[in-house]
């Protein structure tokens, strides 16, 4: 049997796979004004996440998911690379939104309240992106 059609079976199906993501990313991606109010935000939704992840109240589906998220933005790669117009850039703060978002359905609002490091002005705008 010859490898080829199976090799680029997978690699189609990955294609595919990764266009969907990105079309789905598009669709949820906030409108421009509040993405840059999101990414200004981006040192303190770090220290969230991260003092969100150790906090031993909140359940361990919440904390792992955190974790992940946090993994994923140590990662040196982006599922969109940077030369895509718009979402290029943006894909990181679309994912820790959608993150997020079922993070603070999981934990509940409080938990963004007590942890947040920011001013009351970013929480307003997070909570606006999260829509909570």
């Amino acid at each position: 049997m010859r490898w080829w059609p199976v090799a680029l079976s997978v690699a189609l199906g990955l294609l595919l796979m990764w266009s969907a993501l990105v079309i789905a990313l598009w669709a949820s991606k906030p409108d421009d004004i509040l993405l840059k109010q999101i990414l200004r935000l981006l040192p303190d939704l770090v220290r969230l996440l991260r003092r969100l992840a150790a906090d031993p109240t909140l359940p361990r589906g919440v904390r792992v998911r955190l974790v992940l998220l946090l993994g994923y933005l140590a990662l040196p790669f982006d599922l969109v690379p940077d030369f895509v117009p718009v979402l290029g850039y943006a894909d990181d703060a679309v994912v820790v939104a959608l993150a997020l978002r079922s993070v603070t359905r999981g934990a509940g609002p409080e938990a963004l309240e007590r942890h947040w490091p920011g001013t009351a002005e970013g929480l307003q705008t997070l909570r606006r992106v999260l829509r909570v």
